[in-house]
């Protein structure tokens, strides 16, 4: 065990907002946790029984648990970092673009919900903009994901909800935001790709630490995320900052 304990990683399973089923991605637990990380998969309360923000909320309260229990899982409080794909790649991002501003939960209030890193695969980063490029979904229709979680209202018809509910909003110059990896399927064929590329884009800008990867062929999550490859461009950005 290294000296402080292990670093954390809090994975949070892409489900499109509703129920996850956390032990499909046991193999990636497995591949993580080689590399010297302990792993907390977190499992939500999913858009079909509450809506955002309870999703960054628990993601939060992983973060703080996690850190309150530090000692007990043999791990590094001061190092962690979050990972999420596709709907949580959006969770991850807007838990730690916030840290410990709202929208927040005061679960184990007396922990941070800071982090050191965030990983991004191929995550929405602005609601709004979603149907204004190619994608296989209407991702305006209160039906949608996007239109579930908000509460199922038209996503462009309610920006008083979508804005909120959008990773973008909470970016600014002179509010602190952890070092960034993104990742995006070339040929994502849901979430379109614009969405990393105004991420990375507004990120770099404001001088912020943010890092994007195209995987040319990869689809979503799929057709390449479960390779080793992409897996070594993690690890390998990981190991400069956590």
């Amino acid at each position: 065990m290294p000296e402080g304990g292990w670093p954390v990683i809090v994975f949070v399973r892409g489900s499109a907002f509703h129920e996850q089923n956390v032990t499909d991605y046991s193999n990636y637990f497995v591949r993580i946790a080689e590399q010297g990380y302990v792993v907390a998969a977190l499992k939500y309360r999913h858009s079909d029984i509450a809506q955002f923000p309870a999703q960054m909320q628990d993601c939060k309260t992983a973060v703080r648990f996690m850190r309150k229990n530090a000692e007990r899982f043999h791990c590094n409080k001061d190092r962690i970092a979050l990972w999420g794909d596709s709907s949580d790649g959006h969770t991850v991002l807007m838990a730690g673009f916030t840290g410990n501003r709202a929208p927040d939960t005061d679960a184990y209030a007396e922990e941070s919900a800071e982090v050191n890193a965030i990983v991004d695969w191929h995550g929405p980063t602005d609601f709004a903009k979603m149907n204004f490029y190619p994608s296989s979904q209407n991702h305006s229709d209160p039906q949608c994901p996007e239109g579930v979680v908000i509460g199922g209202g038209d996503v462009l018809e309610h920006p008083d909800l979508s804005a909120p509910a959008s990773p973008m909003t909470y970016l600014s110059a002179d509010m602190p935001t952890p070092s960034t990896l993104i990742m995006h399927g070339g040929r994502d064929q849901l979430v379109p790709f614009n969405q990393s590329c105004r991420l990375y884009a507004t990120l770099k800008a404001l001088g912020k630490d943010v890092t994007f990867y195209k995987l040319d062929n990869a689809c979503h999550a799929c057709y390449g995320f479960r390779s080793a490859r992409a897996l070594r461009l993690v690890f390998d950005w990981l190991s400069d900052r956590l």
